[in-house]
């Protein structure tokens, strides 16, 4: 671990340190050169130990430096001093989406669902920026989504992600790299990432917002990777019943075993729930401004959150073919107030056809300037 106050190619001075992980050490820092804070991961010394990685990590995080989005963490500069290998990010100060969805959990409640899709949305459409300039993340998680204070989505962590998986792939590193509560089937069974294995780890993580818990539960690794694997998923609404039909049918959609199954990019996710969001907004307002208790408690009950009865449904899966979720009645008891109806009209709105009236008058008028010719024709041949 690298101590505090050390200054890195005598220009970045480390502050603080803001946190760990199994990858880097993150620290608040000062750049002394253009006097602002920075946020810089230096690798641990057993990945840099590799140099293999090291060619890997420098190729990724140069591509993920080109990457500008307000939605993806900016990274600044990449540098070595000595044995220390780092990357110099763009501060965010904020929470992770992991301690988000903890602290409500802590109180019993979970989060709204305007919250969590305006959330995925953000998350989605910088991930789908990063598919489209060919960039696999590998390793979305709560903890790689930084949440500002006001509410702005940054993903982060693009250029170690990859660099790890591509070591995986090789066979330099011994175990399936990714984080096993949220990685996909085909990771799971060690095949090459794609854009829909970051989708995939977008459903879990919608799934986790809107329910407080994962889709699967494990005592082991390997017994979550089986699970991923072979295991459907269950619906959200099991687990909280206001969530919507027709976003139990997306996130069902996402969480498909078969790539080919879900959305083919993140892209598309966030078009998708984009869409869904307004198309709700327009016809029934808000969807659960309020946190929705998930078990029935007392207190909950008191300071007028709702609780909700868990009622029988009945739901079809998705079929690989469909894009989009079908806009029919749902098939079980919803609140009055999330209630979707779609209409023919609303997709194509009535109107006079002027062309066509104006055509058949013109018509008319020719036929009748006819007439006079006719006549015409007829006395000349009489005479």
């Amino acid at each position: 671990m690298v101590e505090e106050n050390v200054v890195l190619n005598g220009r970045y001075e480390l502050l603080a340190r803001i946190g760990s992980g199994g990858m880097a050490q993150v620290y608040k820092s000062q750049d002394r050169a253009l006097g602002r804070i920075v946020a810089i991961k230096v690798l641990h010394e057993s990945l840099t130990s590799d140099p293999g990685f090291l060619e890997r990590f420098q190729r990724e995080a140069h591509a993920a430096a080109n990457l500008s989005h307000p939605n993806i963490v900016t990274v600044h500069d990449i540098g070595q001093d000595g044995n220390r290998y780092y990357i110099v990010m763009e501060y965010v100060e904020g929470q992770t989406l992991k301690q988000i969805v903890r602290e409500y959990g802590d109180k019993g409640v979970t989060m709204p669902i305007n919250q969590a899709l305006d959330l995925i949305i953000q998350t989605s459409a910088g991930l789908g920026y990063a598919h489209r300039a060919n960039l696999v993340h590998c390793d979305i998680k709560p903890h790689n989504i930084l949440v500002t204070r006001d509410s702005r989505v940054k993903v982060a962590d693009f250029g170690i992600a990859r660099a790890m998986s591509q070591a995986t792939q090789q066979g330099t590193i011994s175990q399936i790299w990714g984080t096993p509560q949220y990685f996909s089937p085909e990771q799971a069974a060690g095949l090459t990432p794609t854009p829909a294995s970051d989708v995939y780890a977008l459903g879990v993580m919608l799934f986790e917002m809107l329910t407080g818990r994962l889709p699967f539960a494990a005592e082991s690794h390997t017994a979550m990777a089986l699970k991923h694997l072979h295991t459907p998923p269950p619906l959200a609404s099991t687990y909280n019943p206001a969530v919507p039909a027709q976003l139990d049918h997306i996130v069902d959609k996402l969480l498909a075993k078969e790539p080919s199954s879900r959305y083919r990019t993140a892209g598309q996710v966030s078009r998708i729930l984009t869409a869904y969001r307004d198309r709700s907004l327009q016809d029934t307002g808000p969807i659960a401004t309020v946190a929705t208790v998930t078990t029935q408690l007392p207190e909950a009950t008191q300071s007028g959150v709702p609780v909700y009865e868990q009622q029988t449904q009945t739901y079809q899966r998705p079929s690989p073919n469909d894009d989009a979720p079908a806009p029919t009645t749902p098939a079980r008891p919803l609140p009055a107030s999330q209630t979707l109806t779609y209409k023919a009209s609303d997709d194509a709105p009535e109107s006079t056809d002027w062309v066509t009236i104006g055509l058949g008058i013109a018509a008319l008028i020719a036929l009748l300037g006819l007439i006079p010719l006719w006549i015409a024709v007829y006395l000349a041949w009489s005479q």
